[in-house]
């Protein structure tokens, strides 16, 4: 076992929680689509962000029919869910690697709520169009109920709480950058990757593609024909700084024994 302060003990071989997956999609920044109620209606806000308690905001025009649905709504709060989509890192002929959905309430705040909530999201996403808030522009906040997180590593629920209290990946925010990177000017070490991968996967007309990077490993996307697989490179123990990925970054690449 490694001992983590801010992730608990954790055995050399696992994964991400599920709730720490659905945490690292909302702290990305991942594309958002409301759907309210069985419409099926796909709206784009202008603007959103998971707040630190869990809840979606999404901002939208005072004119939006979202908006003056929530506020006509009995109890003034629409059901709806919220849908994040977490694209790979690097152009892929199948970009979507993560989805987060997140059902729930929701619902309209009064001016001073809107203007708090749009605070919070100038911390992480600063956007000129904040400032119309409660001038033309408002916040609506879903008040979620149940999440399904749904990636390279299964379908699986969580539950507000726990989604509440999950700490995003570590790295989630930085990954992109170096997987990018490792992408455009490291063909020589995605080579070697793909001597890891399982054999079946070996073949002349394989591809090997960076995916994804957490705490816990690198995930890989292996093109081959018409075929996609998904592959994780398991880091002999979890990671929590740049020096410490480096080093297991660089056994993994010297390390033929590679757990899958």
């Amino acid at each position: 076992m490694v001992a983590d302060r801010r992730y608990g003990d954790v055995p050399a071989a696992a994964g991400p929680s599920a709730a720490e997956r659905a945490r690292s999609i909302a702290q990305r920044g991942a594309a958002a689509a409301v759907l309210p109620g069985s419409t099926g209606d796909r709206l784009v806000p202008l603007l959103h962000q998971v707040s630190a308690d869990g809840d979606p905001l999404v901002v939208f025009g005072e004119d939006h029919p979202l908006v003056a649905a929530t506020r006509t709504a009995s109890r003034r709060e629409l059901p709806a869910m919220v849908e994040l989509t977490d694209t790979a890192p690097v152009p892929l002929r199948q970009p979507v690697r993560g989805l987060l959905w997140i059902t729930g309430w929701l619902c309209p705040l009064d001016r001073a709520g809107a203007r708090a909530a749009a605070v919070t999201i100038s911390e992480r996403c600063p956007d000129p169009r904040l400032l119309d808030v409660g001038r033309g522009v408002t916040v609506l906040r879903l008040r979620a109920a149940s999440l399904v997180v749904a990636d390279g590593e299964g379908a699986e629920p969580v539950q507000p709480d726990e989604f509440a209290r999950a700490e995003p990946d570590p790295f989630c925010s930085s990954e992109r950058v170096w997987l990018r990177h490792l992408e455009d000017g490291h063909s020589d070490v995605l080579d070697t990757l793909l001597t890891h991968v399982p054999a079946s996967l070996r073949t002349p007309a394989a591809r090997v593609r960076p995916l994804g990077l957490d705490r816990f490993g690198l995930r890989l996307r292996v093109e081959i024909d018409n075929a996609d697989r998904d592959v994780r490179l398991r880091f002999s123990r979890p990671v929590t700084d740049a020096r410490d990925l480096g080093q297991q970054f660089r056994q993994l690449l010297g390390c033929p024994f590679v757990r899958y």
